[in-house]
């Protein structure tokens, strides 16, 4: 499903004596002070809580049917270079029901092209080696920090910070695979509820480097692994600092993103608009005190996501094995498996859902105020003017939802 720590990795000897439970919610006013943080925080805080499920047309869940009826019966996944071969059990867990949904969205609800690009996607992971990324093979590309997972934004995205100034190799293969790995722990970071993340780009240049901006090529390499491979996954993407080359680059490549895409970049605004202050890093306009050092940081996130990493496949395996499991309950959400679902159905001790209670996409039905309940799921109590929090209603508006 995504790129492992492996035995002989340098790293595992620096995860093993870690201790994160003294900076799990260093955002919170009660919290002690442990400034300048320096690992990666665990919870959103009290203000963020991610958008409800959509809801879901009788249309689209039997568009939703048709393709998982097909996913079911992959028994093989085509690769080149000798890669492809029999379909792994981190591959069957990766085709959740949302996964599959945000290819029916990305693809505007065409099964045959959303299958074609679900079994494209798993046969690009294998060619492209993700599940064989190491935290060892990338430390180099962030010794200084150039990416960091640190906090959440008004709607729980775990942010995604990219700091070009901070760049200390030259373009290669491993910068795009470094991309994919930090897009990979990213997700396992997030919350039952929140499948998008929130970018937070900031070309202020540095002493070493003016031009933060990357090649042309490599960026069109980039967004098409994006947009093919992670379809429906950015949320937001916050951009400052912008410097006329780079603003240049960015009309260079425009034609390359997606409309739906180009909607959710936010260039040159108010951080704070979009991420509690208190869970901003203080180069992003925030109130948060974070000093990034790697020897820390690194093996501290790796540490955190081998754990989250574990527990899901735990709770995967423990709902059998599904094809098309809930994220939302792979992730912790209080949510039954959904064989675990259907088995209640069956024996009589779920009730019935009422003819006008909306379908979600995480396949719980539910009336409007239960609606935060499964959003929320088991999560810590967790989109404002500057340093002061929206009331949960304007929280879901659909222009804050992905």
């Amino acid at each position: 499903m995504s790129a492992t720590l492996t035995a002989e990795d340098p790293m595992i000897e620096k995860i093993k004596d870690i201790d994160l439970d003294s900076n799990k919610d260093q955002s919170s006013p009660k919290a002690p002070s442990l400034r300048p943080l320096k690992t990666p925080l665990l919870t959103p805080s009290e203000s963020s809580i991610p958008p409800p499920a959509r809801e879901v047309s009788p249309e689209q869940q039997a568009k939703y049917d048709t393709v998982l009826k097909t996913v079911k019966t992959w028994k093989e996944v085509p690769a080149k270079d000798g890669l492809g071969g029999a379909i792994t059990e981190d591959e069957i867990m990766w085709l959740t029901k949302e996964c599959i949904f945000r290819y029916l969205r990305a693809t505007k609800w065409v099964t045959g092209e959303a299958e074609k690009r679900l079994l494209g996607t798993l046969t690009w992971r294998r060619e492209f080696g993700v599940a064989g990324l190491t935290g060892d093979h990338i430390s180099p590309e962030n010794e200084t920090g150039k990416q960091l997972i640190l906090g959440y934004d008004i709607a729980a995205r775990p942010c995604h910070y990219l700091n070009p100034g901070r760049q200390n190799t030259d373009p290669s293969h491993r910068q795009v695979e470094h991309l994919v790995f930090m897009l990979e722990r990213v997700i396992e970071i997030g919350v039952p509820g929140q499948e998008t993340l929130a970018l937070l780009i900031n070309f202020k240049s540095s002493k070493s480097r003016s031009n933060t901006a990357p090649g042309i090529g490599m960026a069109r390499e980039v967004l098409n692994i994006l947009q093919t491979h992670y379809p429906e996954r950015l949320g937001r993407a916050l951009i400052i600092n912008i410097p006329w080359i780079v603003s240049g680059f960015f009309k260079l490549i425009t034609p390359f993103i997606d409309p739906l895409t180009r909607e959710k970049l936010k260039f040159n605004g108010d951080m704070r608009q979009h991420v509690p202050p208190q869970q901003l890093w203080t180069e992003f306009q925030g109130d948060l005190e974070f000093d990034y050092d790697h020897e820390t940081y690194w093996p501290a996130l790796l540490k955190i996501c081998e754990e989250k990493r574990a527990k899901a496949k735990e709770r995967w395996m423990k709902g059998g094995k599904q094809y098309g499991e809930s994220e939302f309950y792979i992730k912790g959400g209080d949510l039954l498996s959904i064989g675990g679902g259907q088995v209640e159905a069956m024996n009589g001790d779920a009730k019935p859902a009422e003819a006008s209670q909306p379908a979600l996409e995480n396949g719980h039905k539910a009336t409007e105020a239960e609606i935060p309940v499964q959003v929320t799921g088991n999560q810590p109590s967790e989109k404002q003017e500057v340093a002061a929090i929206m009331p949960p209603a304007a929280l879901t508006r659909e222009g804050d939802r992905p």
